[in-house]
């Protein structure tokens, strides 16, 4: 499932482009990686074939099949991609740190293992670097529902004969924790009640998917989840729906351009914030069921304020696109960061393009200049790898932007959909 170039070169690779020209065209929005995830995960709950479409060609999502495949899953690819996971014969319950180490997401199986099987030994993940994200949250989760759970050698290691039903309240909101558990409840005794849980499209996305399997779920999409556990999940098939960050990523990048662009494939109900920032920066913004449009007409953006928050508020994963943006509008804007404390890691990178950015504290202040000037740069995780590209795109010169493994991670086939919108961008080694 990795994209070409993603393998044995993932760590040389690098991106080369040539900035200045406004984007122009269409393209399909892919589905979405985090909501492909945590559903490769559930299917570990199922005791019959489960097939998987509009499956994203991502480094992330190889990772997480080489897991399932490790465990003694099977999978399968027809023509069209679909992806066929067969876990009737699931003979391992561990995730070793050679895979979960480059993928925070791998803690998702942490809940489908201990509903099914009643044990699993999870290595704590690695991943991005932005900054604390503590497990703390799934494991006091499964202890309130019965399991035996320690933390030592570096794994996560739980056990339970049947999970139990109870109430959970959330110190905070996490996507992945209220995934793990509300996947983790479908198959324990009794009813489960999750408070202050995260009210993500993608967490929505899996609930639904469960409930085709025959989970019981209510609330999926609200800050109370409630689950009446079930004795056993059916096979079912399922279509992933659309990526609303790669779709945000796109219009920021016509934006940017002065361009224009047509998005088929999308659900522009989940991008609300991010749509009204871009009509705020000026842009025209249009849309169907499932289509975006978005003509800049060839102006200048206005900066933006924005500030990151659980949804239905802005998303954390398009703050270093708007960051790019707003270094090269017009006015000031100011970006602040409330998920991760140490997501600004791109601003660094934007500076040595010409970018007019200070961080005060967990807020990075943008004076907008006339024109970034292209300039050798380096990812430092997927969405400031995305802000980088977005910047080198609008700037004057040619950008090599280096470490995009990131990128890969996160993006199916980026550079092919920016050559659609007649972006000049090059894939070269290193």
């Amino acid at each position: 499932m990795a994209r070409s170039g993603a393998g044995e070169l993932a760590n040389v690779d690098k991106l080369l482009i040539t900035g200045g020209t406004a984007l122009d065209g269409t393209i399909d929005v892919s589905g979405a990686k985090n909501a492909t995830l945590p559903i490769l995960a559930a299917t570990l709950l199922a005791s019959e074939p489960v097939t998987v479409s509009n499956v994203p060609q991502l480094k992330d999502v190889a990772t997480t099949i080489t897991l399932l495949q490790s465990m003694g899953v099977q999978v399968t690819f027809d023509e069209k991609l679909n992806v066929e996971v067969d876990a009737t014969a699931v003979n391992n319950r561990c995730a070793p740190y050679e895979l979960v180490k480059t993928m925070r997401a791998s803690i998702l199986v942490l809940g489908p293992l201990v509903a099914r099987f009643g044990e699993a030994d999870v290595s704590l993940p690695g991943g991005c670097a932005i900054g604390a994200r503590p497990v703390n949250l799934h494991v006091q989760g499964l202890q309130a529902m019965g399991a035996h759970v320690v933390v030592e050698n570096g794994f996560i290691r739980a056990r339970a004969d049947r999970l139990q039903g109870t109430h959970i309240v959330f110190d905070t909101v996490t996507v992945t924790g209220t995934e793990n558990l509300m996947m983790a409840a479908v198959l324990a005794d009794g009813e489960t009640v999750l408070e202050n849980a995260a009210r993500e499209p993608e967490i929505t996305d899996l609930a639904n998917f469960l409930q085709q399997m025959g989970a019981k779920i209510s609330g999926a999409g609200t800050s109370t989840i409630r689950i009446e556990g079930v004795d056993s999940l059916a096979g079912t098939q399922y279509k992933v729906l659309p990526d609303r960050i790669e779709c945000g990523t796109y219009l920021v990048a016509a934006a940017m351009t002065g361009g224009r662009i047509r998005l088929n494939h999308a659900a522009p109900e989940n991008l609300e914030a991010v749509i009204l920032k871009l009509q705020e920066a000026g842009a025209l913004v249009e849309y169907g069921d499932d289509w975006i449009a978005l003509d800049m007409q060839g102006k200048r953006p206005q900066a933006v304020d924005i500030r990151t928050s659980p949804y239905p508020g802005f998303p954390t994963d398009m703050q270093a696109q708007f960051c790019a943006m707003n270094a090269m509008s017009s006015g000031v804007g100011t970006v602040t960061e409330t998920i991760f404390e140490n997501r600004f890691q791109h601003v660094l990178e934007l500076q040595r393009m010409g970018a007019d950015i200070q961080i005060e504290g967990n807020m990075a202040v943008c004076r907008g200049v006339e024109k970034l000037t292209a300039a050798p740069v380096m990812a430092t995780d997927l969405r400031a790898s995305a802000g980088l590209i977005l910047a080198g795109l609008a700037a004057e010169g040619e950008t090599l932007v280096d470490r995009i493994y990131h990128v890969d991670r996160g993006y199916e086939r980026i550079e092919e959909k920016l050559h659609q919108l007649v972006a000049q961008i090059k894939r070269v080694p290193g």
